[in-house]
């Protein structure tokens, strides 16, 4: 059978409409790639967005958490008498009354001048050092660690102990310094935490 002009002639309502058919198809097509990118897009965008989410509200967890460690912190060095001015009044009565304890020979002390210990600027709170200058006159050793450890659990503030020098102890005509077998020399920090009054 063969295809005349006629025959196309004939045929030429269903081919056009065929090649509509085509092009609808392909249009489909592209408007379909169009909309599975934008929607590929948009769900990245929502994924990246989520993500935000979740890391800020990861970090905000984070920092509550450290300010709640931070606020149980100072609760605990609030009742234990080391935040707030320095009390050094209290600090020699716990000194004396430590050295009558132990019924130690003798002791002599020295406070220095308060210092902070850090950069207070724009800090709400800053910890304060005041150094001291302990002599000791010792029956024993273990007198020096007794003593020492006294101090640091009793005391209105962080006691630091920097260095302790053990000597025999020389001979006195002070009836009391005469049985002392040992003199203490020892560096200590006494630190405080107190609301800073730098200038922001």
């Amino acid at each position: 059978m063969k295809f005349t002009v006629g025959d196309l002639v004939k045929l030429r309502l269903p081919i056009l409409g065929t090649l509509i058919l085509f092009l609808l198809a392909g249009l489909l097509v592209w408007w379909s790639l169009q909309q599975e990118q934008k929607a590929g897009q948009e769900r990245n965008g929502a994924a990246a967005g989520m993500s935000q989410v979740e890391q800020r509200l990861r970090q905000v967890r984070t920092e509550e958490q450290e300010l709640k460690e931070r606020a149980l912190m100072f609760q605990k060095m609030q009742n234990s008498g080391i935040t707030g001015e320095e009390r050094r009044l209290d600090w020699t009565e716990l000194l004396r009354r430590i050295q009558q304890d132990m019924r130690l020979p003798g002791m002599n002390y020295e406070f220095g001048a308060q210092k902070p210990l850090e950069s207070v600027n724009g800090a709400a709170f800053a910890y304060f050092s005041s150094s001291m200058r302990l002599q000791l006159r010792l029956l024993h050793e273990e007198d020096l660690i007794n003593f020492l450890a006294r101090v640091q659990r009793e005391a209105k503030a962080l006691v630091l102990v920097r260095n302790c020098k053990l000597a025999p102890q020389a001979g006195s005509s002070d009836n009391r310094s005469a049985i002392a077998q040992l003199s203490a020399e020892c560096e200590l920090q006494w630190v405080t935490v107190r609301r800073s009054t730098a200038t922001k």
